[in-house]
């Protein structure tokens, strides 16, 4: 699923007055992603369990395990070292991620009679607080699954996200002249200066670093990198009527792009 992106903010020179003597804190209060506007990546899934194997060649790196339950090592994850996978029966595969031994997170995929429909479930804790997560998706079959293989395999386009829990879709930013702080409900947070260098966002298991700037009065950008490299890049844009952020989603890790608006609670 996707991970709810913690935007930030930067600076901006005007004139000869400092920008942060121009520039109201706009951004600070608590905000929720409405999921009904989201703009899901082009970008197909496509995996298959076959043979006992299972296989995804969509996913970044590419991923090719034994499908027996049982964790098998996968490198180059960020939120995670080992994949179990298996099915469940003729229409579900079940996955479980581990990192450095502890199971992280749950996933199910299960098509449906028709064999059209993918409806994807996860939950988790992996976070600072230990907030249980879930969430349901579905994604329509752009190919078919190969014969003899799992009838969830094949080719998946993102349709639709059914369901999020509100400590993944709700966030409180703090702005202030210098400063902007992002903290989510399950405990992750940072604090950084507009076009300052790269902080830590604190309490993220996967180290990523944030790096802001201020577009203009109403758009902010936040870099995300790992390891030195860039993997995320957030635009958030104040609408007019100041209730309204949208939001766009660019995963260079991953070649996927998505869109959707958070509401000023």
């Amino acid at each position: 699923m996707i991970r709810y992106p913690h935007a930030v903010l930067a600076a901006a020179g005007l004139i000869a007055v400092p920008a942060a003597a121009q520039i109201a804190p706009l951004f600070t209060g608590t905000w929720k992603a409405d999921i009904a506007t989201a703009k899901l990546p082009a970008k197909p899934d496509v995996f298959e369990l076959k043979d006992g194997r299972y296989t995804c060649s969509s996913c970044v790196p590419a991923i090719a395990v034994k499908a027996d339950g049982t964790p098998q090592a996968a490198t180059g994850h960020d939120y995670w070292d080992h994949i179990a996978v298996k099915a469940v029966d003729p229409t579900t595969i079940s996955y479980s991620f581990y990192r450095a031994g502890k199971l992280t997170s749950a996933n199910t995929d299960t098509v449906s009679a028709d064999g059209n429909t993918l409806t994807s479930r996860w939950r988790s804790s992996d976070n600072v607080k230990k907030l249980e997560q879930s969430g349901t998706s579905t994604e329509t079959r752009i190919a078919p699954a190969a014969p003899g293989a799992h009838a969830a395999s094949g080719s998946w386009k993102p349709a639709e996200i059914k369901a999020v829990s509100d400590s993944n879709l709700i966030i409180q930013i703090k702005e202030t002249p210098a400063t902007f702080s992002w903290t989510q409900p399950s405990g992750e947070t940072y604090t950084a200066k507009f076009g300052g260098p790269a902080v830590p966002f604190v309490g993220d298991p996967a180290k990523t670093m944030v790096k802001v700037r201020r577009i203009d009065a109403r758009t902010v950008e936040e870099t995300d990198t790992r390891a030195g490299k860039v993997v995320i890049v957030y635009t958030l844009t104040l609408q007019p009527d100041g209730q309204t952020l949208g939001v766009k989603v660019d995963n260079r890790k991953d070649g996927t792009k998505t869109e959707f608006t958070a509401h000023r609670q």
